[in-house]
């Protein structure tokens, strides 16, 4: 049989097929490069919404008129309370700030007791045992509410600086969201201290960029250091007699309402605890006019000044000696004056018994 002759095609022969660019044409789901009003193209998307603003600045400035009446009642009371303050010393305010952020750490639930916070961060004592992590936490806010009123708010400043002195120097916020919360923020600077302070506190309530652990602490203390504005008042109390003020929601009206009901009583329970410190100062003094030389009144002082207290630190606080320090202490605690507080031994730590 003769062998079969080779069957040869021509390549020009050959039929495009259906996914074959015909020349430099562009496939048909790019987008065209020279449709220079993709408007009016057929194939255009839809018109788009304009974005919405996470704060409704019409309705907090609505909700702070409806309460003018119980803004300024939380304005005169907050100003008894910072003239308090001032007279009483820094010791009071970090006494308020201990017991802001111990209270702070109950609705965070974290649950820290004043005496563990103040041991931890006088003499750092307690954060090996359960919940250390709570305790650092709350620790935080501590100092942070300790920190002088206006600190970082300085003139031609604004929200921004007040929002990176108060995170961004332990690394808890990026420069470019503090600037996006603050100009968030911004259809707010002609209200009160008050109403821009809620609603910062929902706000950054509401943001996914922060851990949901660290949220609510953090909107609770970024919250109270602006609505107490640039005076003599280092925060705003929220917390010291429930969480009304943490925990409304609703309208702006109603989560500003909450606000003020629940900073209002705050404050006045922390005039009361002002009040019950200096009641026991005076009668400590007065109980203990008996006892000979300075170092008892030098010891109450540092007892009202600090809210707990070890030996060696009342030993430089009255410049007494060792010996003369643990001999009044010892006659406090007889009288029923002061606490000791760690139930050691040694390396013990007194507080004042209010």
């Amino acid at each position: 049989m003769a062998p079969r002759s080779r069957l040869t095609i021509e390549d020009d022969l050959i039929l495009p097929g259906p996914f074959d660019l015909a020349g430099t044409e562009a496939p048909w789901f790019l987008p065209d490069d020279e449709a220079e009003d993709p408007a009016g193209s057929d194939l255009a998307p839809l018109p788009r919404s304009e974005r919405a603003s996470l704060v409704d600045a019409a309705g907090w400035r609505a909700a702070e008129a409806a309460l003018a009446a119980d803004l300024a009642d939380l304005a005169f009371d907050a100003g008894r309370l910072a003239e308090r303050l001032v007279m009483a010393g820094p010791g009071a305010v970090r006494r308020l700030a201990l017991d802001e952020a111990s209270s702070l750490s109950w609705w965070a639930g974290d649950r820290i007791t004043g005496d563990r916070l103040a041991l931890w961060l006088s003499y750092r004592i307690g954060a090996a045992e359960e919940g250390g992590e709570g305790l650092i936490r709350t620790a935080w806010a501590a100092r942070r509410l300790m920190a002088p009123a206006g600190q970082g708010a300085g003139p031609g400043r604004g929200l921004a600086a007040l929002l990176e002195a108060t995170l961004g120097e332990e690394g808890r916020a990026d420069p470019e969201l503090l600037g996006d919360v603050a100009a968030t923020l911004a259809p707010l600077s002609g209200c009160s201290a008050w109403t821009r302070g809620a609603a910062l506190f929902h706000l950054w309530r509401s943001l996914d960029e922060r851990p949901d652990h660290l949220r609510g602490l953090e909107a609770a203390v970024i919250g109270m250091r602006l609505a107490a504005g640039q005076g003599a008042l280092p925060f705003l109390p929220l917390s010291l007699t429930g969480f009304s003020a943490l925990t409304a929601s609703g309208s702006p009206e109603a989560r500003l309402a909450g606000w003020i009901a629940g900073a209002h009583r705050a404050v006045l329970a922390a005039l009361m605890r002002l009040e019950r410190l200096s009641a026991w100062q005076s009668r400590a003094l007065a109980e203990t006019a008996d006892l000979s030389g300075r170092t008892p009144a030098k010891l109450i002082a540092a007892l009202a000044a600090h809210p707990m207290l070890a030996a060696p630190q009342a030993e430089a606080e009255t410049r007494a000696s060792r010996a003369a320090v643990q001999r009044n202490l010892d006659v406090l605690v007889a009288r029923g004056l002061v606490r000791e507080v760690t139930g050691q031994g040694r390396f013990r730590v007194w507080a004042a018994k209010l």
